[in-house]
C-alpha cells in the first residue's frame, strides 16, 4: 500500500471509532474516480438501511449536467430522500477518510439541503 492510503486508512480508523462512540446512524462515501457510493448504515454498522449511487437507474436514465460534480448532487439528493422515506433524519456523517473536498463534500451539502441533518 502506498503511503496516501496508509494515510487515509487511518483517519478512516479515527472517524469511525468516533461516530461507533456516539452510536448513531452514519452515512458513509466512497468515491472511486468514475462513480460515488453512499450508504446510511444502523448505529452498528451491521444494516444498511438507506444506499444511492452514480450507478443507480434513476440516475443514469436521466441527463446530468457535465462532470461528476453534478452526480455527487445528485446522489446525495437521493440518499437523503431514501432515508428520510426510511424515517431517519438526523445522522452522522462517514467520510472514510477522504478530504471535505470536491465530490464528497457535494454530496453532503446536498444531503443536509435535502433534510438530514449531519
Amino acid at each position: 500500500m502506498s503511503d496516501n492510503q496508509l494515510t487515509r486508512l487511518r483517519r478512516v480508523r479515527r472517524s469511525r471509532g468516533k461516530i461507533h462512540e456516539l452510536g448513531t446512524v452514519f452515512l458513509s462515501v466512497h468515491r472511486t474516480p468514475r462513480h460515488i457510493y453512499a450508504q446510511v448504515f444502523s448505529p452498528r454498522g451491521a444494516v444498511v438501511l438507506a444506499s444511492a449511487s452514480s450507478l443507480d437507474a434513476e440516475l443514469r436514465d436521466k441527463k446530468m449536467g457535465p462532470g461528476k460534480m453534478t452526480l455527487a448532487e445528485a446522489v446525495g439528493k437521493l440518499v437523503a430522500e431514501r432515508a428520510k422515506a426510511k424515517g431517519i433524519s438526523k445522522i452522522a456523517f462517514d467520510r472514510s477518510g477522504y478530504k471535505y473536498h470536491g465530490r464528497v463534500k457535494a454530496l453532503a451539502e446536498a444531503a443536509r439541503a435535502n433534510g438530514l441533518v449531519c
